[in-house]
């Protein structure tokens, strides 16, 4: 656990870094933030398929589910209220992020996890205690206030705490906690369908408090970021936990260069604005490109709706909640995959080899789904569904390993420090925003498109490949700090854009990434 390393830094230096107790014992309470964030994606598909929580909330689809005459099988759950129920959350994400940026850049990165911890605990109350609809969404937007500050701070803690060379294996932390918060979910789903007396949709909900509590306990244990801490002027605290964090004294070269970053940060006086500048512009549109992506990828669809997804297809309440937990294993077990290959095989080929095993699965599921299930039939024997939910489980697992933590991963490792927060802001909030609609679109694409609906996701999945290929470069083992000029200067089209006006912002005598002209930036302070 604690094998020393060191992590290469531009120029022949070296950083060094022990993978500390420390360092892997605050990442892992950091990343519960993401078991939040999975279980309330898990459950919200499960108590949807549920009986009495749609007879209490929805009772028109409630009918529509009971009455086989009313609604073809594509279309019996397609309801603009049962879809706010699911994609509220992500529109009070959405604005809860810029509040999180600026409590993230001002205060640190932990008291933004303590807050969404206490936003989450709330919303779990309110949703397992909801007597009427308007107490349900309340809950949500109060959990959906704590998926904003979470998937804010966790991201950018994990990027900042972990040393080089695991860096993108720790990061994938949060999104492993959020498929093992899916999987939870879908087993409490499972055993909760079969309580009688109708009320096991609120101990659905109300379990969400298990790791609610987790993350608010883990923001009150772990350590802040040296990043955090120079950026707000906190240099020996800063440094103290450099030397902590990585398990050595020689922490000058690393620390110096923290301290530069965050000088330049400074002289940033508004980063929203600094974003939008033209050498920010490669960061921007791969961290937009990479969100918007991610969901028409099709996944949350998928993952949201999968309990009713397939009972729509045909399985039954009981074996629709089994599919879903089948889905959720799988889902866990890639993402461990990634966490092992991501710093050996680096970000592009994850990407790029999920693409194809993406595009594949889902044509085939159409084709599956486009013979065997009519509007008005169930004719999908036995063997049919057992093979539609391997094909969902190689979908799932592909986009696991890929899209699912790399979406989150590229945008935390590569924007500079002046406007890490800011971009991190616009990462979850362009996240969400595309959540928020395909939640709130999917049954009713659903019910138009039928079959053709895992077409168009299949469609996307081919665009996004070609993304990759072409403008996404590789970020695997290269220092935060030293993006700029060892991927973006090297990249044949993003290079247009950094050389610019990149060295003007270093007339003062320093450049961001080095330190040249002999500048030095201890004597500067």
């Amino acid at each position: 656990m604690a094998g020393g390393f060191s992590t290469a830094a531009a120029g022949g230096r070296e950083f060094e870094a022990k993978i500390t107790p420390i360092v892997i014992i605050s990442c892992i309470m950091a990343a519960t933030g993401g078991l939040m964030f999975g279980y309330d994606v898990g459950v919200s598909g499960g108590v949807t398929s549920m009986g009495p929580f749609l007879k209490k909330f929805f009772p028109v689809v409630y009918r529509n589910t009971q009455n086989p005459d009313i609604n073809s099988n594509y279309c019996k759950y397609d309801n603009q209220g049962l879809q706010l129920f699911t994609s509220s959350l992500y529109l009070a994400g959405l604005t809860a992020t810029f509040a999180a940026s600026y409590t993230t850049r001002n205060y640190g990165r932990r008291p933004s996890m303590l807050i969404a911890g206490i936003f989450f605990i709330v919303g779990t109350i309110l949703n397992a205690a909801a007597q009427d609809l308007a107490m349900l969404i309340i809950g949500r937007i109060f959990l959906g206030c704590g998926v904003g500050f979470a998937n804010q701070a966790v991201p950018l803690f994990l990027s900042e705490i972990a040393p080089t060379r695991i860096r993108g294996g720790l990061n994938i932390l949060f999104q492993l906690n959020v498929t093992i918060g899916i999987l939870f979910a879908s087993l409490v789903n499972y055993g909760t369908n079969k309580i009688s007396g109708g009320w096991g949709w609120r101990l659905s909900l109300g379990l969400a408090g298990f790791p609610a509590g987790l993350l608010t306990l883990g923001a009150l244990l772990v350590v802040e970021t040296p990043n955090s801490l120079v950026e707000r002027g906190h240099l020996e605290e800063g440094k103290a936990v450099l030397r902590r964090i990585r398990g050595t004294d020689n922490v000058e070269p690393e620390f110096l260069e923290l301290v530069e970053a965050s000088r330049v940060a400074k002289e940033v006086k508004d980063p929203f604005r600094n974003l939008l500048k033209r050498r920010n512009r490669p960061q921007l549109v791969i961290a937009v490109a990479l969100q918007i992506f991610q969901q028409f990828t099709g996944i949350n669809a998928i993952m949201f709706y999968a309990p009713v997804l397939f009972d729509t297809l045909g399985f039954g309440n009981d074996a629709a909640l089994y599919s879903a937990v089948i889905t959720g294993a799988v889902n866990v077990l890639s993402t461990v995959v990634s966490i092992y290959s991501v710093d050996k095989v680096g970000r592009r080929m994850l990407l790029l080899e999920a693409g194809v095993q993406m595009f594949l699965s889902q044509v085939v599921i159409a084709i599956i789904l486009g013979i065997k299930v009519k509007d008005h039939s169930d004719d999908l024997q036995k063997g049919f569904a057992i093979f539609v939910v391997i094909m969902v489980c190689t979908f799932v697992s592909a986009f696991a390993w890929s899209w699912g933590p790399l979406g989150w991963l590229i945008p935390s490792e590569t924007f500079p420090l002046e406007t890490r927060s800011a971009g991190q802001s616009v990462t979850v909030c362009t996240n969400l925003l595309f959540t928020f609609v395909i939640a709130q679109a999917f049954l009713s694409m659903l019910c138009h498109f039928k079959f053709g609906i895992f077409l168009f996701f299949s469609s996307w999945v081919l665009v996004m490949s070609i993304f990759v290929l072409f403008l996404v470069p590789e970020t695997k083992n290269i220092p935060i700090e030293e993006m700029t000029e060892r991927v973006w200067r090297q990249h044949w089209l993003w290079k247009k854009y950094i050389d610019d006006d990149y060295h003007i912002e270093g007339a003062n005598g320093a450049k961001k990434n080095g330190h040249s002209n002999g500048f030095d930036p201890v004597t500067e302070l």
